[in-house]
């Protein structure tokens, strides 16, 4: 058969099920969009591509599976690499495919042209440029395959526009349920399971004070559900990053909350005093461990992690193992109830561990508040209350709260949510980790809302957020998709209005800002309905009306002085925390 480039990557896309994609179209890439629009793939134009790269993020944390997203040359793939950071920061696998000028044109500073494969080498987990369209039938499988395996993350595929015109002739379409790549040579082998979860399920028999770290690599229904029987058979408090926010429900007894910078004392307690720690799915990255040496001094460590290099890279260990989570607690679970059983439920550790588990969880009741960082006698709402209340409105208003996603922007308002916001399931709270990506939150809401159709999204942002990706209310507006966006608003950059208030004296270098938008009628303007929640209290009605399936607006005011508490100050250990 004989098949343009552009006509290999749209079919081999369609063949991978990828039934939406999104994008801006430009001159190096309109072959492709020539054939895009005449496939089952829905487009979704956008209004900038950083969007684009975040709509695929947000289908992608949301389902587990690759999403695709488009730009053009120079430009328009300049703008898509801030999103492409952030995927790899987060291990999210999404394939970005940019067009290219002409390639007798590369290496002429033709119009539009800029480097794009060497700009992006740092930032994905791979990046290819193709010279010919016979190369598309290897590259975009082996784009796919790696994207999804081992520790996920994002591959950019650049194809010059001359490749995507030409023809080639071969004679089938590349079997792409078996793609072949290089296997991880960092793999602990199978032959060495035994030893290791022997020396696992013995330390966890000796310990008295266990922890479970969960991270972004335990963010998954399967990995959730293996935990949970893990749980089910040894009893410890349950501690997560924040990617790994609904690996288990926050609603379990055991769940104590999240660590670090802004996680709750009870859980910077558990892992300071514990004697234990299983590390699973997490890296020990510095916004949760703090000062490393104080983080947990006195534990040993087992690491459960995909990634070889995240072994040992931070904090030394004990027992490791370079494995999916979700492949190794099955393990655990049935030799830790062998050997339960063999030492009995009366013995000293067992009566010890759950001593440990009660006083945690004491500690938790005691400490965790909807009042922390609270201003007094302020007229302002609570945005912690009216966060943790989402899911009770919602159920109000019609709306199941097991069929709602959140997603955020970066600030206050995100860690108000992650510490308040009550997750229940994983891939249900998506937000920028590592990367701190203001602009995250919008676009990642439609992109959840276009793989979830039949949910609710809910996309917390500030006001200063909010603006980073504004204009992509005129796409929801266009989708007319079933998302709430709620946005607080205080004038200021919150997150940094608060740490020059800790930190620098109160100098408030531009995090104040001279002009406060409406934000009311920007949203109205783009056809958005728009609440003001601070003068209507039956907001929620229009806001989660399951009839509606439409998009929201909501606006609520927030005093500039409410701080994000606990908050560990730089230089001080998690358990130094700020709380009050």
């Amino acid at each position: 058969m004989k098949k343009t480039g552009a006509e290999i990557i749209v079919k081999l896309l369609e063949m991978y099920g990828i039934k939406t994609v999104a994008g801006i179209p430009g001159g190096s890439i309109l072959p492709l969009y020539d054939e895009l629009n005449k496939s089952s793939i829905r487009h979704i134009l956008v209004r900038h591509e950083q969007a684009a790269g975040f709509i695929a993020q947000g289908m992608a944390r949301s389902s587990g599976k690759p999403a695709v997203c488009l730009a053009t040359s120079g430009p328009g793939a300049m703008n898509l690499l801030t999103a492409i950071a952030d995927a790899r920061s987060d291990s999210i696998p999404i394939i970005a495919i940019t067009g290219q000028v002409n390639t007798t044109l590369i290496g002429t500073d033709a119009f539009q042209e800029a480097d794009t494969f060497g700009l992006s080498f740092p930032i994905t987990k791979h990046s290819m440029m193709v010279k010919s369209p016979e190369e598309l039938l290897t590259a975009i499988p082996y784009a796919f395959k790696v994207a999804l395996s081992d520790r996920p993350g994002p591959v950019l595929i650049d194809v010059p526009r001359d490749v995507q015109l030409k023809t080639c002739e071969f004679d089938q379409w590349p079997d792409i349920e078996n793609v072949e790549i290089q296997e991880s040579r960092f793999h602990t082998p199978i032959n060495e399971y035994s030893e290791k979860m022997d020396k696992i399920t013995d330390l966890l028999e000796k310990s008295t004070k266990p922890v479970l770290f969960c991270g972004g690599g335990c963010n998954s229904p399967v990995a959730s559900t293996e935990i949970q029987k893990f749980l089910d058979n040894y009893k410890l408090p349950v501690v997560t990053s924040l990617m790994g926010l609904g690996a288990i429900p926050k609603q379990s007894e055991m769940f104590i909350g999240m660590v670090g910078m802004h996680g709750s004392y009870a859980a910077n307690v558990a892992m300071h005093d514990s004697d234990l720690v299983i590390a699973a799915g997490v890296r020990f990255d510095d916004r949760a461990t703090g000062i490393v040496n104080k983080f947990c001094p006195n534990a040993k460590i087992i690491h459960i992690d995909i990634d070889a290099a995240e072994i040992d890279k931070i904090l030394d260990s004990a027992v490791s193992v370079v494995a999916d989570v979700e492949s190794i607690f099955p393990i655990m679970v049935e030799l830790s109830a062998e050997k339960q059983k063999k030492s009995g439920l009366k013995s000293s550790e067992h009566e010890s561990r759950l001593k440990w588990l009660k006083q945690i969880q004491e500690l938790k009741a005691k400490n965790d508040s909807l009042e922390c960082g609270r201003v007094k006698n302020t007229e302002f709402i609570n945005p912690r209350e009216f966060i943790n209340s989402i899911p009770e409105l919602a159920q109000k208003a019609g709306t199941n709260p097991d069929d709602i996603i959140v997603t955020t922007d970066v600030g206050q308002h995100q860690m108000w949510a992650a510490q308040y916001y009550p997750v229940k399931n994983p891939r249900s709270f998506l937000t920028s980790g590592s990367l701190g990506t203001m602009g995250f939150g919008l676009p990642a809401a439609i992109g959840a809302s276009l793989q979830n159709p039949e949910k609710r999204v809910v996309c917390f942002s500030g006001d200063g957020s909010i603006m980073m990706n504004v204009q992509e209310m005129a796409t929801l507006a266009e989708l007319n998709l079933p998302v709430t966006i709620i946005v607080f608003q205080n004038g200021t950059l919150g997150m940094v209005y608060q740490q020059q208030k800790y930190l620098f004296n109160k100098n408030y270098s531009a995090s104040i800002f001279g002009k406060v938008p409406d934000l009311l009628n920007i949203a109205t303007g783009f056809g958005i309905e728009a609440i003001d929640a601070d003068k209507d209290k039956d907001w929620y009605k229009k806001a989660f009306d399951s009839k509606r399936n439409t998009p929201c607006f909501v606006k609520v005011n927030v005093c500039n002085e409410e701080d994000v508490l606990p908050f560990v100050p730089g230089g001080k250990a998690n358990i130094d925390s700020i709380r009050d």
